[in-house]
């Protein structure tokens, strides 16, 4: 059985809030925040306001627009705009619920760079294959992106509609992706398209990096100090398995292991509780671990 090198680098560890999730959190909350004042901020000789001046320049203009133009970096930008206080709450509440884990298990800096690849290719289908000439915002096509991601790792992981009624998250996302697909030409405000660009994206992504392994750490070499394990975090490993829908009856798909290579066990403790607490993180998560727990994976980790 064969094992890939799995290390929580970057800007955090395990956590309830990980650091990019709270990052895209308060920097999404802060422009809308600036977006509303913009709302009453009038400028120039027509009175217009200011966040129509936003708009044009940071919202994702498409192609066809009769007036405006697209300009790149849009496919970064348009993603932190949102339309009104129940857009950007229930994007981030669905950024936080399902990226939270998916976070934890890629890293900090693969995360990132997922999230904002899955937004720029929900946006480049919408505004190359979309037939509406309004602007496109909201972080919708990337927290689908986020979902896609969430139901291939824990594809049987129960989710509660409505807090009563438990389906599994393979079931329930791709559900809701055949009722992206059903409605990109009912004429809604909705970019429906660009939900299932950040879909596909997401799929393509982790199907990639499970063959690839990708590295990004070049890309954050301000984040890095010598050769050291980032902020002490612990090292892992994680065992590679089948992640397709349906293709193993397992709770959750990931399942780690001390990184021997690097970081002998704790001689204190059991290889038995080791084994038992990674079980409970493959079915629970990390941040259910109490502190004890999460003491005795950090000291197994450091102890050589």
């Amino acid at each position: 059985m064969s094992y890939n090198e799995y290390r929580p680098r970057g800007f955090g560890g395990f956590s309830f809030f990980p650091p990019v999730i709270k990052s895209l959190l308060i920097i999404n909350s802060i422009v809308f925040f600036i977006s509303v004042i913009a709302r009453n901020i009038l400028i120039g000789d027509a009175d217009a306001p200011l966040s129509a001046v936003i708009d044009r320049y940071f919202a994702l203009v498409p192609f066809t627009h009769p007036y405006f133009s697209f300009y790149p970096w849009q496919l970064i930008t348009y993603q932190f705009l949102h339309a009104n206080f129940m857009h950007i709450f229930f994007n981030m509440l669905m950024l936080w619920m399902f990226g939270m884990e998916i976070e934890n298990i890629m890293g900090s800096r693969k995360f990132l760079i997922f999230y904002l690849l899955s937004g720029i290719g929900g946006g480049l289908l919408q505004i190359t294959l979309g037939s509406s000439t309004g602007y496109v915002i909201g972080a919708s096509a990337a927290v689908f992106g986020v979902m896609v991601a969430f139901a291939m790792f824990f594809p049987n992981r129960l989710i509660y509609i409505y807090f009563l009624f438990p389906v599994k998250a393979k079931y329930l996302i791709v559900f809701m992706m055949l009722i992206e697909f059903m409605s990109v030409s009912n004429g809604s405000v909705i970019a429906h398209l660009a939900h299932l660009g950040g879909a596909i994206t997401a799929f393509v992504f982790i199907m990639l990096d499970r063959k690839h392994q990708y590295n990004f750490d070049k890309l954050f070499e301000i984040f890095r100090s010598g050769n050291s394990n980032t902020f002490g975090q612990p090292t892992f490993k994680k065992k590679s398995r089948s992640f397709g829908f349906g293709k193993r009856e397992v709770e959750d798909a990931e399942f780690y292991e001390i990184d021997s290579d690097s970081n002998s066990v704790n001689e204190e403790v059991d290889q038995k509780v080791i084994d038992e607490i990674l079980d409970k993180i493959s079915k629970s998560g990390y941040q259910n671990l109490t502190e004890r727990e999460k003491q005795i994976l950090f000291d197994a980790s450091k102890r050589k």
